[in-house]
C-alpha cells in the first residue's frame, strides 16, 4: 500500500497528542507521590528502554534487508503508537 509522503506527519502529530496526554496522567500520579507513582516511575522507565530497544533492532533489521527509511519510520510510530495508547488505557483505567 502506498501512503502519501504527507500522512507520517499526521501519524506523528497523532502520536504526539496522545503521549501529551499520557505524560499529563503520568504527572498527576505523581502529584500525588507514594508507591504508586514510585511504581509508575519505575515502570515508565522499563517501558521506555524496551521500546527504544525494540525499534533500534527492528529499524536495523529492516535496514539491513532493504527496507526503505519511509518503512523503517512508519514501523517505528507504529510501534510507539501501540505502546502509548496501551499506556493511556492502563493511565485512565487507574483512575
Amino acid at each position: 500500500m502506498r501512503h502519501s509522503p504527507v500522512s507520517i506527519y499526521f501519524d506523528l502529530f497523532r502520536l504526539a497528542c496522545e503521549s501529551s496526554m499520557v505524560i499529563s496522567l503520568r504527572m498527576m500520579t505523581f502529584a500525588t507521590g507514594g508507591a504508586r507513582a514510585a511504581s509508575e516511575a519505575q515502570l515508565m522507565l522499563v517501558e521506555k528502554m524496551q521500546a527504544a530497544s525494540a525499534v533500534m533492532v527492528g529499524s536495523a533489521f529492516a535496514a539491513a534487508g532493504g527496507k526503505s527509511a519511509e518503512t523503517i519510520g512508519r514501523n517505528a510510530v507504529a510501534h510507539y503508537k501501540r505502546k502509548v495508547i496501551a499506556n493511556r488505557k492502563r493511565l485512565l483505567r487507574s483512575r
